[in-house]
This record gives structure tokens, C-alpha cells and sequence, in this order.
């Protein structure tokens, strides 16, 4: 029986690849046509990418529910986005959600060439790729990372368990990148975002989909160091770093880590 199931969901998931991977072939042509023109027209083709790509969704009769709890947030200010990693479909949840503050991404390196339209993006629309292996050259991107942030005052966008959960089931915070882009932004705004059943469609590989899932992406109420109400809670960063994971795991219903997992 579950061997004929995996067959049927080849039926829908078919159109899927197809839709999904002559997005990323067109808007890699787009994306290139519009570089050429400048930022803003770069911005709104891989905007219109993302909204085609999350639509992808609906061949295989799911769909991502959005709410956003953060209210408006100032664009005056830079935004650290904090989020749990669960697909390659994070990425358009979370720049169609909070596509009004230019979310950039810190990425793994391999992702820089040989991924059509998202490797472009990467190098060209402002986020960043880290060498996992080679922690120098990652402190030096964040580095660099966080200054263009600060000086354009948008959103940079960190999965801070490292990898994906394939599973569902949260990895414990890697601290360090965190707690360059909280030092290095002083000035920023915190933002937490919970994504949920994503990790669904990584169980196969995508191959094939599942079929009928209601992804969620939430973006969680944000924290302000500079407000009188967070700055006695919060009297360091790794304070703020424990609050989000604890804030992102409640939102999960799942539990801390214990000391031996961290």
C-alpha cells in the first residue's frame, strides 16, 4: 500500500518539476535581463519568482499559509532574521512574506554556481555564501554581510541550526553567526520566523511530493533591544539568542535542547 501511494504522488508531482524548474530557467534569463537595469528592477523579477515558485505548490494540492504576528516594522532599521531550516523552500517563504525588507540570505558555498536563478541571486542581490569548513573566510562574509545590511538597512536572514531538519525536529542553535550579526548590528530589530511541515517535502528528496500539505511560515513578534520593555529582559546576546530558539520551539511545541545536544 505504500508503495502505491509513492507511485500515485508521481502523478502530480510531474507538472511540479516541471513548473518549478522552468521557473528557475526563465527567471534566471529575467533575472539577468534586469540586473542590467539596476537594483529595483533586479528586486522585483525575483520577487515575481518567488511568487511563481511558491505557486508551484498547488499542482501537488498544498499551499503555504502566511501570517505575520510582527505587525509593521521600520524600514529605517535593519532586520535580523532568525529562522529553523527545514527545505529548499524556506528561502521563497520567507522573501515573499517579508519581501517589503529585502530579505538577504547567509548561504552555504556550493550553492554559489550551477543552481539555475538562485545562484545568480545569490551573487548578485546582496546575500552571502559561508565555507562551513573554513571559518575564517565565514566570519569575514558575516562580516561584510552585516555592514551592507547596516548600510541599506534590510533584512538579513540566518538559519541558525546550520542544516536542514529533515525531520521536523529542530537542530540545536549554532551560535556563532548569530552572535557576529547581533554584535556587528547593534542597531538592529530581531525577527523570529517559524517555519513548519516544510520538511515534508525533503523526506523523498521531492521525489515525489506530498501531496495536500498545508506548509506554514509565521513570523513570530520582534524583538527591539533598543525598547525599554526588552532591554531588561535581555542583558546579552546569547540571552537574545536563547529567547528566539525558545520562541521558535514553543511555536513548534517542541522542547529545549539539553545540555548534552547543544
Amino acid at each position: 500500500m505504500k508503495q502505491l501511494t509513492k507511485i500515485l504522488l508521481w502523478i502530480p508531482t510531474i507538472p511540479f518539476l516541471i513548473l518549478f524548474f522552468g521557473t528557475l530557467y526563465l527567471f534566471e534569463l529575467l533575472q539577468r535581463l534586469a540586473f542590467r537595469i539596476g537594483y529595483q528592477a533586479h528586486k522585483k523579477v525575483v520577487d515575481g519568482m518567488i511568487w511563481c515558485l511558491n505557486r508551484c505548490l498547488w499542482t501537488t494540492g498544498s499551499y503555504i499559509k502566511f501570517n505575520n504576528l510582527a505587525g509593521k516594522l521600520p524600514k529605517d532599521r535593519p532586520i535580523i532574521i532568525v529562522s529553523n531550516h527545514q527545505s529548499m523552500f524556506d528561502i521563497p517563504a520567507i522573501g515573499w512574506i517579508l519581501r517589503e525588507h529585502h530579505p538577504k540570505y547567509i548561504a552555504k558555498k556550493s550553492l554559489e554556481r550551477g543552481y539555475p536563478s538562485v545562484s545568480f541571486n545569490i551573487r548578485n542581490g546582496g546575500s552571502v555564501t559561508i565555507d562551513r569548513k573554513d571559518k575564517r573566510q565565514s566570519a569575514q562574509s558575516i562580516i561584510k554581510f552585516c555592514e551592507y545590511l547596516n548600510q541599506t538597512n534590510r533584512a538579513g536572514c540566518i538559519f541558525a541550526e546550520g542544516r536542514r531538519a529533515k525531520d521536523g525536529q529542530m537542530r540545536p542553535f549554532k551560535r556563532l553567526g548569530l552572535s557576529m550579526m547581533l554584535k556587528k548590528m547593534p542597531n538592529a530589530i530581531i525577527l523570529p520566523v517559524v517555519l513548519e511541515n516544510f520538511w515534508k517535502m525533503e523526506r523523498n528528496n521531492m521525489l515525489p511530493m506530498p501531496f495536500g500539505v498545508q506548509y506554514r511560515c509565521t513570523v513570530l513578534p520582534p524583538i527591539d533591544r533598543h525598547s525599554d520593555h526588552h532591554q531588561s529582559l535581555f542583558a546579552d546576546n546569547n540571552a537574545i539568542i536563547d529567547e528566539v530558539e525558545k520562541q521558535i520551539r514553543a511555536a513548534l511545541k517542541q522542547p529545549l535542547p539539553t545540555p548534552s545536544e547543544q
